[in-house]
Order: structure tokens, then sequence, then C-alpha cells
């Protein structure tokens, strides 16, 4: 009985590991450019409070909420870039249910052009129209008893996980990137189960607040059809 509970412990690392090494690489390409931490630096307004917005999906409705409390750069971007129609016509690229349920991963702007070819979906960016280059975001993680989120690096203390604000419960709402903690940009996923593996590691800004059920039905080459905010003022 020992031995077949330490090889079933194992097997279920080793998926665990097999599913969280493509996440990381399966983003944009890794960027050495300074990312600016915080709201006072940050390239696009941060979000004070909370924020809805309603995706609409081929295959139905999906409401976020967004938590700029927790995540004031990281939901401030996606806010800017729902208002700026990225997210419009882009594809959920990556799906990931077997061996176990992990994520819906899309938002990859490059994913909305018709002359992009399919094994490029996942390497975009948001292209600031401004500036003509990649716009990138650090990773953000918030904790209980402390006034500012943390940026730039990744957190793996268990004592300090148990203080996080926002954690990756199923519906979670989080930023994709490749290896380098600030290369999050525009691509974000969705949390099919409680993966407390990823906590402290990518940033989580918000959840599912309704279409749950859509999320579980989204396939691979699924569209986003349109992302509007829905709360006035922003």
């Amino acid at each position: 009985m020992c031995h077949r509970s330490l090889f079933q412990r194992s097997l279920r690392a080793l998926i665990t590991l097999a599913l969280c090494i493509p996440l990381l690489v399966s983003c944009a390409s890794t960027t050495t450019a300074s990312v600016p931490d915080g709201c006072e630096q940050a390239s696009s307004p941060c979000l004070q409070g909370k924020a809805s917005v309603a995706m609409e999906t081929s295959r139905g409705m999906i409401t976020l909420e967004l938590d700029g409390d927790a995540a004031p750069v990281t939901a401030g971007n996606f806010v800017d870039l729902v208002k700026r129609g990225t997210y419009n016509g882009t594809v959920f690229h990556r799906v990931v249910r077997d061996p176990v349920p992990f994520v819906v991963q899309g938002g990859d702007p490059a994913s909305s052009n018709p002359q992009t070819p399919k094994a490029q979906y996942g390497t975009g960016s948001f292209i600031d129209p401004e500036s003509g280059q990649a716009r990138f975001i650090p990773l953000e993680v918030a904790f209980e008893g402390e006034d500012q989120p943390r940026y730039g690096r990744v957190v793996s203390n268990p004592s300090e996980l148990l203080k996080l604000k926002l954690s990756h419960a199923r519906g979670a709402l989080a930023m994709a990137r490749s290896q380098s903690p600030d290369s999050a940009s525009a691509q974000f996923y969705i949390a099919l189960k409680p993966l407390p593996e990823l906590d402290g590691r990518y940033a989580v800004f918000g959840r599912v607040t309704e279409g749950m059920e859509v999320v579980d039905a989204i396939r691979q080459d699924d569209k986003i059809i349109k992302a509007t905010l829905l709360t006035p003022g922003l």
C-alpha cells in the first residue's frame, strides 16, 4: 500500500509538472526589456476597485470580475486592452483538459489576424500603436496584511502563499507569460479547477462570475467574438 501511495503521488506530481511547463513556453517570447513596477510607472491606467467585463465567445457569454484592489496593474492592463478591442476575434489557442482539467488560454492579439498561421498562435503580444513596441507588465502578487502588491518575482514560500489575496481557484482569471516573470502582455487563462501549484508564479487578477459552464464547453480554436467593459466610467 505504501509503495502504491508513493507511486500515485509521484505520478500526480509528474502530470502537474508536464502541464505547467507548456504554460510557461506557450506564450510570447521572453522579454529582457525593463518593465515598470507599480501604478506610478505603469504604461496603462491602473484599475482601482472592481470592474466587470462581458466576453462573448463562440460558445456563449462569460462575465468576468476584475479585481483592481489586489491586482491594479494587471487588471488595469486588461481593461485597457478590452477598451481597445484587442481581444475581439482572438482565438482560444490552448485548451488543456486531459489527463485532468487545467486551463483555457487565449487572448493572443496575433490570432485575430487571418494571415497568422495557427502554429504561431500563442506567440504574440500587444503592440502599442504609439510606440510600435510590445507592452509587457510585471508579475503582480498581493498578500493579506501588505499595503502594496509585490512585483517581478515568483513567490514559492508555502507560509506566504497561504496569505495570497487571489489564488487559483476554479474560474480564476490570470495572465499567461513566458519564463520571465515580467513577460505578461495580453494572453490570459481561466482555471478549470483549483491550481494551487500555480499560486505565486502567475498573476491572478479576477474570476468568472457567470458562464463557467461556457468556459467548460470551450474547445481549442473557439473564438472571442467581442469583449465589452460593463463598468461605467472606466
